[in-house]
């Protein structure tokens, strides 16, 4: 039987192999047309791809593969977004051509609650999340009573109890897997209060909760020392392809040249080594 997290990992695999072939396919039609992506930077019309993406490390990612592209006649116009609903909304409405910003499970939920026709087209990095200290610092002496904030959209959510539980502070149903909630919660020695926050607010209950479960990006922006955190998910594990962060576009202009340009370009040897040096493990490359 195939399990939800097995699902994500051969949806991703299949993302992947059309990935390739649409490189493949366009590369011709591409050259020919000198008002598209690979013609002659010198006589080519140029090309604007208006991409949505949240601060850290997705516009700066963004930001390092302009220049490049630019000179290829690809001008990526990053607007950046610091919520995780305005960016499909918006590429839905085709107020922008592209984002960068979520993973597979995320995209998935969304469309299925929002009736979005979104695709990914390949995958780039993962973010860890990590469970930092707020008012309590000590996993071996968690105070009775204890309050845990973690992401309140489900698929975060699920992911950060599944972190909860690898530290020994809670027991999940079995069955729970990717789906998880706090309802799946069947050991508590602690009885530990989960509270959920969207998010980008995680960081600022910090002061007011003893632990926060918080995303690698979300704590990058708020600039919150990497030193502190007291465990993240494993970089090596099968979340690090199941939660990947995607390049998205809307599902018609999937093999749009420009934006299967901009896909190449994110998973080149320049950005895997920019991501390396720039994060320091805190976002890690998975292509």
């Amino acid at each position: 039987m195939t399990t939800g997290r097995n699902k994500f990992v051969v949806l991703l695999l299949a993302l992947a192999l059309i990935f390739s072939f649409a490189l493949i396919g366009c590369g011709d039609d591409a050259d020919a047309d000198k008002g598209t992506v690979n013609g002659d930077a010198d006589t080519a019309e140029p090309v604007t791809l208006v991409v949505g993406a949240t601060p850290v490390p997705h516009a700066e990612i963004l930001e390092f593969v302009g220049e490049k592209l630019r000179e290829e006649g690809i001008e990526i116009e990053v607007t950046v977004y610091t919520d995780f609903v305005l960016p499909n909304m918006a590429l839905d409405a085709g107020e922008i051509d592209a984002n960068f910003f979520q993973h597979l499970p995320y995209l998935e939920s969304f469309g299925e609650e929002n009736g979005t026709d979104l695709t990914p087209i390949t995958g780039i990095h993962f973010e860890p999340l990590g469970l930092y200290p707020g008012q309590s610092d000590d996993l071996d002496n968690i105070p009775n009573d204890a309050q845990i904030a973690i992401p309140s959209d489900p698929t975060n959510g699920a992911r950060a109890l599944n972190l909860l539980e690898s530290a020994g502070i809670i027991t999940l149903d079995p069955d729970a897997g990717l789906l998880a909630t706090s309802r799946d919660i069947t050991g508590n020695p602690h009885n530990v209060e989960i509270v959920e926050a969207e998010a980008p607010q995680l960081p600022r209950t910090l002061p007011d909760v003893d632990f926060a479960v918080i995303n690698g990006n979300v704590a990058l922006q708020a600039g919150i020392d990497f030193d502190t955190v007291l465990i993240t998910e494993d970089r090596e594990s099968e979340a690090a392809l199941t939660y990947t962060n995607l390049l998205v576009a809307q599902t018609e202009r999937a093999d749009d040249p420009a934006i299967l340009r901009l896909a190449e370009v994110l998973n080149s040897e320049e950005v895997r080594n920019f991501i390396l040096e720039q994060y320091e493990g805190r976002v890690v490359p998975t292509f």
